[in-house]
């Protein structure tokens, strides 16, 4: 029998140490530039995105808006060409509609494998 998959460790999908995904903006559910997983950290922000401005469109017309700005709560919004740690069921559902971002595969917690199969990251992975 498998063992199931631990996701509170430090480890990227490829089993390899997890590399920070954005320390300008800030990203991360603790703000520390990193898409680790924690039981915290219950919406799994787990997948480190290369964010386009039609990735933001569609983001915002699905009810996730990453673009606007929310001063009172230190958030200067996702701009096209920068990084950030999006929701694993956020991610999942992009890929289900066939609008996923590209991704950074060294910076994307393991955890995101039990949403989305690694050789779908794989293919939207622009750092391999």
């Amino acid at each position: 029998m498998p063992k199931p998959l631990h996701i509170f460790g430090e480890l990227n999908v490829l089993g390899e140490a997890l590399e920070p995904c954005s320390l300008d903006p800030l990203t991360g559910f603790f703000r520390d530039g990193s898409c680790k997983v924690t039981p915290q950290n219950k919406g799994m922000h787990a997948i480190c995105i290369y964010a386009t401005e039609e990735f933001l469109e569609y983001s915002k017309r699905t009810g996730n808006d990453l673009s606007t700005p929310m001063p009172e709560h230190g958030f200067k919004g996702v701009k096209p060409g920068e990084s950030w740690c999006l929701s694993g069921l956020r991610f999942a559902q992009s890929v289900k509609d066939g609008n996923a971002p590209q991704i950074f595969i060294h910076s994307t917690h393991q955890a995101i494998l039990n949403l989305v199969d690694l050789e779908t990251l794989k293919k939207l992975a622009i750092d391999l």
